[in-house]
């Protein structure tokens, strides 16, 4: 089958790329630097033309409000057109995990507003709604340290890896459509404070975390358990001690 990935050269569009490529498929990987760009156009027509399947692992350059709706829905109304004109048979994106549980922060009112165009598109389709990476603890842990302090909220975390996100997406791909959202998460629920905890022990033992009754995830509000699935999931196999002996 021929598959468009568009954002098809970042950390989860190269793994699905080469995962669907070794099962024979005709990949796209694309992205404005290879000359498809969702927002402007550029692309989308010709490389549309005979595709099967389109998996979108697109991400706005910024997170503020404004940009970040702006790009979701113009990428999103190009793609629905261009994949209409075309006949491609299954759409699936990847969103997040409790989207519609935390309308207080831009970038999730975004990805909702991306989901909301997907629905209503008549193209049969899939919304994988992924819990956060293992890939964003690093960076997580870093924007909360101040000294040799590391104050995080004590809000759940259920975080997965990359490798077993970009499984999922193969997998789900080659699927018939759901016409639906599939929740996936990693195998290990826990407070972000003891995902925080459990990395500095093996990173930098010097840091101590202290753990703060916000429920919040990047400086803003979200409920206390809106970063876990409320129901079933399909879980991956990588928890945080596997994915700390890889890096």
């Amino acid at each position: 089958m021929k598959i468009v990935i568009i954002g098809g050269t970042g950390l989860i569009g190269t793994k699905v790329a080469g995962k669907l490529r070794q099962l024979g498929h005709s990949v796209i990987a694309g992205s404005p630097s290879t000359g498809l760009n969702s927002i402007t156009g550029e692309g989308l027509a010709e490389a549309m033309n005979g595709t099967d399947i389109v998996i979108d692992l697109s991400n706005s350059p910024s997170f503020e409000d404004g940009p970040v709706l702006e790009f979701f829905e113009n990428s999103g109304r190009n793609l629905m057109a261009a994949e209409t004109n075309a006949g491609v048979k299954h759409h699936l994106a990847v969103s997040i995990v409790g989207v519609d549980r935390m309308q207080d922060l831009g970038y999730m009112r975004a990805k909702l507003a991306q989901e909301n165009l997907i629905r209503q598109s008549e193209l049969p389709y899939t919304i994988i709604r992924s819990t956060q990476f293992l890939e964003f603890i690093p960076a997580l842990v870093g924007a909360a340290t101040k000294d040799n302090e590391v104050h995080v909220s004590d809000v759940e975390f259920q975080p997965i890896s990359a490798e077993d996100v970009a499984s999922f997406v193969t997998e789900l791909a080659l699927s018939a459509p759901a016409n639906g959202i599939v929740e996936i998460a990693g195998p290990q629920r826990h407070s972000l404070s003891e995902f925080f905890a459990a990395y500095l022990r093996e990173k930098d033992s010097t840091k101590q975390v202290i753990t703060n009754n916000k429920s919040e995830y990047f400086g803003g509000p979200v409920p206390h358990d809106g970063l876990v699935p409320q129901g079933n999931a399909k879980l991956g196999a990588t928890d945080l001690q596997q994915w700390l002996s890889t890096q």
